[in-house]
């Protein structure tokens, strides 16, 4: 059997990681076929600990387990210790913010050993705490309009995409594709996808695959990264514009649409303005009644046509 590599990069993620370890403890892929490579990118907290207890308390129980340092700290940094350190057949890359299901890498392996070369899944939101205020921003997180249409994001048939999270690379991809672009801070996933589809590889999608994000807990730490994305996603169109799909640019489209038509309005003209801002009305409110609808009435959900608003702006 091919050996299967789950790497996860850390950075004060003591809250977070002990459930992501019991997750892997609980993957069905045989564990002396699973090589775990756990990174600490100089955490401040108790991660790198916990790191050393799992490897201290598990090893026999895996084909291996490695704990290492990233002394540069940042994200892509780090995966690149793991893509030249690991010694299975294939990475799994996987965020320290992440829930795993038990078939995770049972169904990583079987797309594996039907020959494709980069796999992965859906990956849906969650939440670590429930609240009604709580439960309001994971609708936000999750919603048609708030997050994406794009298929690596929640199509429900198996299919090639741009790129996807939580993906699984052979070695033989790592091998011609190389490393990280350490540059990037946000978008170090889509650019190293498009070198991977530029070399000529697939990046096939399968919704059996499953894995878990937990949202940011508050409204404000929700803007703070969609903000850094969105700042990230800037900075990549000048280095790399192939590495941006459409879906990344409509915020700042729909901004420039807000001033556009805003000009137009205090010149005499605010027909324009009427139309966006009703397009953008049907659809924020169509979505919160579409969500009232399926998961039941709360007060805070009226509020979410205003997220809606106020995270579309700090994106884009």
């Amino acid at each position: 059997m091919l050996i299967l590599s789950i790497c996860v990069v850390a950075l004060n993620e003591e809250y977070y990681l002990p459930r992501l370890l019991q997750n892997i403890k609980e993957q069905k892929y045989p564990h002396k076929f699973i090589e775990v490579v756990l990174i600490d990118s100089l955490s401040t907290d108790s991660t790198f600990e916990i790191m050393k207890e799992f490897q201290r308390i598990n090893n026999e129980d895996f084909y291996s387990i490695q704990v290492l340092k990233n002394g540069k700290k940042i994200q892509a940094a780090g995966w690149n210790v793991a893509i030249k350190s690991f010694s299975g057949d294939v990475m799994a890359r996987i965020d320290a913010h992440s829930k795993l299901t038990p078939e995770y890498s049972l169904q990583v392996m079987k797309l594996i050993n039907d020959g494709e070369k980069v796999v992965g899944g859906i990956r849906p939101c969650i939440l670590e705490q429930k609240s009604s205020w709580t439960n309001t921003l994971l609708e936000v997180e999750n919603s048609l309009f708030g997050s994406s249409i794009n298929a690596s994001r929640r199509s429900e048939e198996k299919t090639y995409v741009k790129t996807m999270f939580h993906a699984a690379y052979t070695r033989e991809v790592l091998d011609n594709v190389g490393l990280f672009n350490e540059k990037l801070l946000r978008t170090e996933d889509n650019e190293f996808h498009y070198r991977i589809r530029k070399a000529g590889y697939k990046l096939c999608y399968d919704p059996k695959i499953i894995s878990y994000q937990y949202i940011r807990p508050t409204f404000r730490k929700m803007l703070k990264q969609k903000y850094g994305n969105g700042y990230w996603i800037g900075k990549t169109l000048k280095t790399c514009p192939h590495c941006i799909s459409i879906y990344h640019l409509v915020p700042m489209a729909f901004i420039l649409s807000v001033l556009g038509t805003s000009a137009l309005a205090i010149l005499g003209i605010p027909f324009f303005a009427g139309l966006l801002w009703g397009l953008y009305g049907l659809f924020a409110f169509g979505s919160t009644v579409i969500s009232i609808i399926e998961s039941g009435f709360d007060f805070f959900k009226l509020l979410m046509p205003l997220m809606f608003f106020i995270m579309h702006m700090e994106y884009g």
